[in-house]
C-alpha cells in the first residue's frame, strides 16, 4: 500500500494559510491589494480587537459576479496573470491565488460584491474554508470581505499571537504602507469603531500624504530623487526624516508599488547618510524604486514582501546615490534658511557684498601646513603663529561677550590670504559656556557648537586631501620603532595603500618591528602610539573590507582630535571667522560622527517660552 497520498483540500489550504497568514495584519495586507488590484479608489478598513475578533475591508473597486466570487475561492484560482511570461513581469500586487482560500480556511467568512454593471450582488458565508450559502443581494459597486473568529479553528496559532497593542501596530504598518504606496487612494481605518487614521482620495501628493504619515520629525522631509540614468537602473525617490529628527523612524522600501523588507536598500540609504546619522541611529522615511518588471523577481516569498533584483549592485549604487544627492540639496536649503545666502550656483558675490564695509580679519590659523597643501579651515598657510583658538580658556564664565568693539581688530597678516567673515543673515552675539556660539537670525535664535561645526569643516578637507594623496604629514624627528602583532602586520599589509595616503610613513624593520617615520601634520600634537592605535582599531573594526569606508572613519577621528574643543574660549574674531567658513562650506550640518552642528529656534518659539504667543 502506497505510503503517499494527497492531501484533503481543506488541510492544503490550513497549511498554505501557515505561510501566507501569518497574523491579522497578514490578512488586511492581501485583502487591501486586492482592492488595489480591483482598481478601487476608496478602502475602508475596520477592525476588533487585535484582528482576530473581525476584519472588515470595504472597497469601490470592479467588483465580482456570483462566478468569480465562487472561483476565487479554489487554490490557485487568480484573474492577475494568465501565463507563464506573465510570471516574469508582474504589474499587479497579487498574483497566486492563495489569498482568499487560505484566509478562509481558517476563519468564518462573508464575501459580499457587486460589479457596477449588475443590479445585485452576490453574498458567500464560509465557516472554516466550507461554504454554507450562496445568495443574491444589493450592495454598492465593489467587494466587502469580513473575516471573524480569525485562527479559530487552529488555536495553536493563536496561542503565538502577541499583545492586542502589537498586533494593531503590525496592521496601522501595513495600512499606512499602501497609503503611502497609492497617494490618490482614499483610506479609513478604525479600531473598536474609533478612527484612527483617515486620508483622502485623489487630493494629496506624495510628499503631502508622506508628511501626513511619517510627519516632519522635528524638520523638513529630505527629497529624495533620481532618475534612472539607462533601462537598466532604477528610478529612485521618497522622502527621508532629518538626520537629527527627535525620533528615529522607520525606513518603508517600495519596488514598483509593492511594499518589501530588502536589507541591500536599506544598507544603501545608511550608506548614503554616512558622517550624518549618529551610530545606532535608524533611518526614518520612504524610499520608491522603479524597475522595469522583468528585471525583479516578486515571486521569492510565501509573503511577497521580499524580492530578488536582476543587477542588485546597480540598485545599491542608485540608492547611494540619489540619497548623497538628496543630502548635499538639503545642506544648500539649511544654509538659505540660516545665512541666507543663494541656494543654486547663483552669484557668490551678492552674499559676500554684505561684508565689503566690515572689519578685515586675518584668517584664525592653528597648526602650520606646507604650502603646497589645501590649508585645513580655520588652519592659516605655513608660518603662521597659533592663536589662542588652541588654547584651553583659563576661565569659564556661563557668557562671554562677543561685541567686536570690546577688542581691537587684528591687523591683516602679512601672509596668506585676506578676507572678511561674510556672516549672511546671522550676528554673532557670543560664547555660551565657551563650547557653543550664539547668533541672531532674522526669524530667531541660533545655536552653533563650535567643536562639531570645526571637525566637520576638518573632515571635508581632510576626505578631499586624501581623494588626491595630500594630506600633509610631519616627518618624525626620531622614528619610532613598533612591535606589531600578526593582525595588526595583516593590516598594514592590506591596507599599505590607504594608511599612506593617511599621512603615515611606515616601513618594515625587521620580524614584527614596524618604524613610523611620519604621521598625519593634524595629528602632530598626538603619540605616535595613540596615531597608529586609532588607525589598527579602524581598520581592524569587523564588517565591510573596504580600505576607503575604513580610512573615512579614521579621518573624522583625526578630525574629532584636531578640531576646536569644547570649553575653549573664543574670540569674536575666531568665532566669525568659523562662522564664515561653515557659510562657505558645501557640508556643515552636521559632524562625522552624525552629530547636529546647529539648533535654530524660532521668534514663535522663543515667544512661547514667555507665553507671547
Amino acid at each position: 500500500m502506497s505510503r503517499i497520498r494527497i492531501l484533503p483540500e481543506n488541510l492544503a489550504n490550513q497549511i498554505a494559510a501557515g505561510e501566507v497568514v501569518e497574523r491579522p495584519a497578514s490578512v488586511v495586507k492581501e485583502l487591501l491589494e486586492n482592492a488595489i488590484d480591483a482598481g478601487a479608489t476608496q478602502v475602508g478598513i475596520q477592525v476588533e480587537g487585535d484582528g482576530t475578533r473581525l476584519i472588515r475591508v470595504i472597497d469601490d473597486g470592479s467588483g465580482m459576479d456570483q462566478d468569480d466570487v465562487l472561483l476565487c475561492l479554489e487554490r490557485h484560482a487568480t484573474s492577475k496573470i494568465t501565463s507563464l511570461a506573465e510570471l516574469g513581469a508582474i504589474r499587479s500586487l497579487g498574483f497566486r491565488g492563495e489569498a482568499v482560500p487560505s484566509i478562509a480556511s481558517v476563519s468564518l467568512v462573508r464575501i459580499t460584491s457587486r460589479p457596477a454593471t449588475q443590479e445585485l450582488g452576490t453574498q458567500v458565508d464560509l465557516r472554516f474554508g466550507k461554504v454554507l450559502k450562496v445568495h443574491e443581494m444589493g450592495g454598492s459597486p465593489g467587494t466587502s470581505f469580513e473575516v471573524a473568529d480569525l485562527f479559530g479553528n487552529v488555536p495553536a496559532r493563536k496561542k503565538f499571537l502577541k499583545s492586542t497593542r502589537t498586533e494593531l501596530a503590525h496592521i496601522e504598518e501595513v495600512v499606512k504602507n499602501y497609503a503611502l504606496a497609492r497617494p490618490a487612494l482614499g483610506v479609513s481605518f478604525s479600531v473598536d469603531g474609533r478612527e484612527v487614521l483617515r486620508l483622502p482620495s485623489r487630493l494629496d501628493t506624495p510628499r503631502s500624504r508622506a508628511e501626513r504619515i511619517l510627519g516632519k520629525g522635528g524638520g523638513a522631509l529630505v527629497e529624495v530623487e533620481r532618475q534612472a540614468l539607462d533601462e537598466t537602473e532604477p528610478g529612485v525617490w521618497g522622502y527621508l526624516l532629518p538626520p537629527d529628527a527627535p525620533a528615529a523612524g522607520r525606513l518603508r522600501i517600495f519596488v514598483n508599488g509593492r511594499a518589501i523588507h530588502d536589507r541591500l536598500v536599506t544598507h544603501a540609504v545608511s550608506e548614503g547618510l554616512q558622517n550624518y546619522l549618529m551610530k545606532g541611529r535608524g533611518v526614518g522615511g520612504v524610499i520608491f524604486l522603479d524597475l522595469p518588471l522583468a528585471s525583479v523577481d516578486v515571486n521569492v516569498h510565501p509573503t511577497k514582501q521580499e524580492v530578488r533584483f536582476h543587477k542588485p549592485s546597480s540598485v545599491h549604487q542608485a540608492v547611494v546615490a540619489a540619497v548623497q544627492g538628496a543630502m548635499a540639496d538639503h545642506q544648500r536649503a539649511l544654509k538659505k534658511e540660516i545665512f541666507q545666502v543663494p541656494v543654486f550656483g547663483q552669484d557668490r558675490g551678492q552674499a559676500q557684498a554684505k561684508a565689503s564695509s566690515a572689519k578685515v580679519y586675518a584668517p584664525v590659523s592653528a597648526l602650520p601646513a606646507p604650502a603646497a597643501q589645501e590649508p585645513l579651515p580655520l588652519f592659516a598657510t605655513a608660518g603662521a603663529a597659533a592663536p589662542s583658538v588652541l588654547q584651553p580658556a583659563s576661565e569659564k564664565n556661563l557668557f562671554s561677550e562677543g561685541d567686536c568693539a570690546a577688542e581691537k581688530p587684528q591687523p591683516p597678516a602679512t601672509s596668506g590670504e585676506e578676507r572678511a567673515p561674510c556672516l549672511g543673515g546671522l550676528r554673532y552675539l557670543g560664547q555660551v559656556l565657551d563650547t557653543y556660539l550664539l547668533c541672531a537670525t532674522e526669524n530667531g535664535l541660533l545655536a552653533v557648537d563650535q567643536h562639531a561645526a570645526h571637525e566637520r569643516l576638518l573632515f571635508e578637507t581632510l576626505k578631499r586631501q586624501f581623494a588626491s594623496k595630500k594630506i600633509a604629514r610631519q616627518t618624525l624627528l626620531f622614528p619610532t620603532v613598533m612591535e606589531c602583532s600578526l593582525e595588526e602586520l595583516q593590516i598594514l599589509k592590506q591596507y599599505a595603500e590607504e594608511i599612506r595616503a593617511l599621512g603615515v610613513e611606515i616601513e618594515d624593520f625587521g620580524g614584527s618591528s614596524q618604524v613610523v617615520k611620519a604621521v598625519p601634520a593634524v595629528l602632530g600634537r598626538s603619540s605616535v602610539e595613540e596615531v597608529m592605535a586609532g588607525i589598527f582599531a579602524r581598520f581592524g573594526e569587523p564588517g565591510s573590507g573596504r580600505g576607503g569606508v575604513r580610512a573615512e572613519e579614521v579621518l573624522s577621528d583625526m578630525a574629532c582630535k584636531a578640531a576646536i574643543k569644547a570649553g575653549q574660549r573664543l574670540t569674536a574674531t575666531e568665532a566669525e571667522a568659523l562662522l564664515d567658513e561653515m557659510q562657505r562650506a558645501e557640508v556643515f550640518s552636521h559632524c562625522p560622527h552624525g552629530r547636529p552642528v546647529a539648533k535654530s529656534f524660532t521668534s514663535d518659539e522663543i515667544k512661547k517660552w514667555f507665553y507671547r504667543g
